[in-house]
């Protein structure tokens, strides 16, 4: 060989030293994947175990909605498991019912749950193109259907489009109809049994009509109290003359007109 020139002998690779460890990371791999195959096996098993199971509900009477309504809304039913109820999701459902104002759930271990909810109470009913019920808040909460009770004062003057044009406006002119109807079915003989309908005007105010004749009584915004007290007093002394009678106008702080025909 030239002098420049070295010939190294090399030692055979020794394969086994470097695929010892890859099998020893192969074996904790399996390990690692059988354990929590069966961690996860356990896991399954546990959540389909019902530890706490349903068996006692309370129900608070309601008189627009049954038991089984209630329930149905809720979701519940004998046999489920109280660790995994949603308390708040079926609240949120039976809150989307129109005749729920509120409603509160409790759960009660080992295996009880009741539901507490109070119900919208209708004053009158609301023209505004469909019929709906106004409630003593001055809601207006659900459109009538068929075999639902009209024996309430009739509120006119409202509209749909008004109410999602000026929703604040029309929520105060609402509460303000409550009011009168408050202070009617409470004071002296002029009582809410006379007034078949309650008009109501953005500019003026609010408009009765009685029952008998459809006599325009008006009112007018605000001091409901002073102005009904003060018809009241002469109401029985005006029912013989009610036919002859053009309208009566209460929207003075001393003193009501009475308009011939």
């Amino acid at each position: 060989m030239a002098p420049n020139k070295v010939k190294i002998q090399r030692a055979p690779l020794d394969l086994k030293k470097y695929l010892r460890p890859l099998k020893f990371m192969a074996t904790g791999l399996v390990a690692f994947s059988l354990a929590g195959g069966i961690l996860y096996g356990c896991y399954k098993a546990f959540t389909k175990m019902t530890l706490f199971s349903l068996k006692s509900i309370e129900v608070s009477s309601a008189k627009h909605l049954t038991r089984d309504e209630i329930l149905g809304l809720a979701g519940l039913e004998p046999g489920k498991d109280l660790l995994r109820m949603n308390l708040k999701r079926m609240g949120e459902h039976l809150l989307q019912n129109p005749w729920v104002e509120t409603v509160r759930i409790n759960r009660y271990f080992p295996d009880g749950v009741s539901i507490v909810i109070t119900e919208r109470e209708p004053v009158a009913i609301v023209n505004m193109g469909f019929i709906y019920y106004l409630d003593k808040k001055g809601n207006v909460f659900k459109v009538l259907n068929k075999g639902d009770k009209l024996d309430y004062p009739v509120v006119t003057g409202f509209s749909e489009e008004e109410l999602g044009n000026n929703p604040k406006g029309t929520r105060e002119a609402l509460e303000a109809t409550c009011l009168l109807l408050k202070i009617l079915r409470e004071k002296g003989a002029f009582i809410l049994a006379d007034v078949s309908e309650i008009h109501y005007d953005t500019g003026y105010g609010f408009t009765l009509f009685t029952a008998a004749g459809s006599l325009p009584i008006k009112v007018g915004s605000g001091d409901f109290t002073a102005k009904i007290e003060r018809f009241a007093r002469i109401y029985q002394g005006l029912v013989a003359q009610l036919p002859s009678i053009h309208y009566i106008d209460l929207d003075y702080n001393d003193k009501i007109i009475i308009k011939k025909s």
